[in-house]
């Protein structure tokens, strides 16, 4: 069997968020990132109700992001949707810090368990490894791979707020292919959104796709 896999395969795609990487609650963190995400912005009110109010306008960002399959980098991200009225040269040197620690509020990220050991697995398994990942931060994923010691296992990574399109869009998963070098028909795709994950790799013509389910 895992020869015959070895065969019609070459490259294998991870999502992040719910599938690689999951979200674990950490309440003295996530308040440190809701002060430090009022500090970033100059504003001098309670940090909680700051971020409230942030999230609100968050969620009319992603009505848009899902209307257009478009991502804005950090710096318009903040500019334009999050914090219009702040100071423009304070919120744009401090954009990519602040998308990080605004992802920080929710909970620490931390690789699901047996997540790294797979990695190197696959990879010794002759396996070519990217990442195709709705993200609206550029910064966060390469620290940690760094960090963790597995960049060495990835050859392409693509991520939305980079590129300007999100999954679904199909564009996505064919650009990984292209700069992997590999046809789409020989990747697969692990992600845990049938939608999200699913669809666009499906279209831009993967050959299988591995979905996690949770009880969520």
């Amino acid at each position: 069997m895992e020869n015959r896999i070895n065969q019609e395969f070459d490259a294998i795609f991870y999502d992040l968020g719910g599938t690689l990487r999951l979200v674990e609650r950490d309440e003295a963190f996530e308040a440190q990132a809701r002060k430090r995400i009022a500090e970033l912005c100059g504003e001098t009110g309670d940090p909680d109700a700051f971020c409230k109010f942030l999230d609100y306008r968050y969620e009319g960002y992603r009505k848009w992001c899902f209307e257009t399959m478009q991502e804005a980098t950090e710096q318009e991200l903040w500019t334009r949707w999050l914090t219009p009225e702040y100071p423009h040269e304070l919120i744009l040197k401090n954009a990519i810090e602040l998308t990080i620690e605004y992802r920080n509020k929710d909970g620490r990220r931390v690789v699901a368990p047996n997540g790294a050991q797979s990695i190197a697995d696959l990879h010794g398994n002759g396996y070519k490894l990217g990442i195709i990942s709705n993200l609206v931060t550029s910064k966060e994923i390469p620290d940690w791979l760094e960090h963790d010691n597995l960049t060495q296992y990835f050859d392409v990574v693509l991520l939305s707020c980079v590129e300007g399109i999100r999954k679904p869009d199909p564009r996505l998963s064919a650009m990984a292919c292209e700069r992997l070098g590999v046809e789409p028909a020989r990747c697969v795709y692990i992600g845990d959104n049938l939608k999200r994950d699913i669809e666009g790799t499906k279209t831009a013509g993967f050959g299988m796709f591995i979905l996690y389910t949770s009880p969520e």
